[in-house]
């Protein structure tokens, strides 16, 4: 008698189970949309795809347009820099398990105070103004102070690279690896360059603690 109440007891979870699982699965929709400006209908990239109350999300790519899954009854917002947020209500009731839209926004407008600016009437009086103007001692001495060689080096040191130079560098290391392939590299201790380099770069003080 146990064990018949037990298959019973389990039969009827398993049902449950399954009977959330394809209420779940059927609440979930792929939601696809375009987003555009209100007055002129173009495409706006970069756009800021987030599901209401959660940390799920994406942005739109260069014509504008986006892909998400979400559920049925959530809200999508919408952000971007240039324009008013929006959001959209995904229906409780829709069938099917696809859902389109054409989302479009507001572009926000920002009044700056106005700035007015007057050029000095000649070159030479813009001379005598830039040269007389007063400077503080001890901002000068801070100028001064900024503006050695070692302090110039030190600067460039700890000065991240662009992505010009990152890709320059990645590249260089990519040639690097295809030209010695299968060979072992040349090594810089054996190098008079890279010698003649280390003797300047030591006379110049560049490993001294800053």
């Amino acid at each position: 008698m146990k064990k018949i109440l037990f298959l019973v007891s389990f039969l009827m979870g398993v049902t449950a189970a399954s009977a959330q699982f394809e209420k779940a699965r059927d609440s979930v929709v792929q939601l696809f949309g375009v987003i555009m400006t209100a007055d002129s209908l173009e495409a706006i990239p970069a756009v800021s795809v987030t599901v209401k109350g959660t940390k799920r999300g994406t942005i739109t790519n260069n014509e504008g347009v986006f892909s998400i899954a979400v559920l049925k009854g959530d809200v999508i917002e919408f952000s971007h820099v240039s324009f008013l947020p929006g959001s959209v209500h995904v229906p409780d009731t829709l069938k099917g398990s696809q859902y389109s839209i054409v989302k479009t926004l507001v572009q926000d407008t920002a009044f700056l105070p106005v700035a007015i600016i007057r050029p000095r009437p000649t070159p030479e009086q813009f001379a005598r103004d830039f040269v007389n103007v007063p400077i503080a001692e001890d901002e000068l001495e801070i100028l001064r102070k900024a503006n050695t060689p070692e302090a110039r080096r030190a600067y460039l040191a700890k000065l991240p690279q662009d992505g010009r130079e990152m890709t320059n560098r990645q590249l260089n290391n990519v040639f690097q690896r295809a030209r010695y392939q299968g060979q072992i590299p040349p090594m810089n201790i054996f190098s008079p360059a890279a010698w003649a380099e280390f003797i300047n770069a030591w006379k110049r003080g560049d490993f001294k603690r800053k």
